[in-house]
């Protein structure tokens, strides 16, 4: 679980994953950073009660990375 300060183009090959999980999210106000907060929850598949599996938090920086990254990961999405 961290902040992330920096996204980069992983060329290794990537499969789906085989299962879905759930994503929360919140704004976490760290003085005067605000920070977007991701945590995915175990599968549905999982034995015990649900839980949180991993967190990242990204600051405002990050997020102007991440739009730029979904834009041009999926064309269509207008935003």
């Amino acid at each position: 679980m961290a902040v992330v300060n920096l996204f980069f183009k992983d060329p290794r090959n990537s499969r789906p994953h085989p299962t879905f999980v759930e994503c929360g999210w919140s704004v976490i106000n760290a003085g005067k950073q605000h920070l977007l907060q991701l945590s995915t929850f175990g599968s549905d598949t999982r034995q015990s009660e649900k839980k949180v599996s991993q967190t990242i938090q990204i600051d405002e920086a990050a997020a102007e990375e991440l739009v730029k990254i979904i834009k041009a990961a999926f064309p269509r999405i207008r935003a």
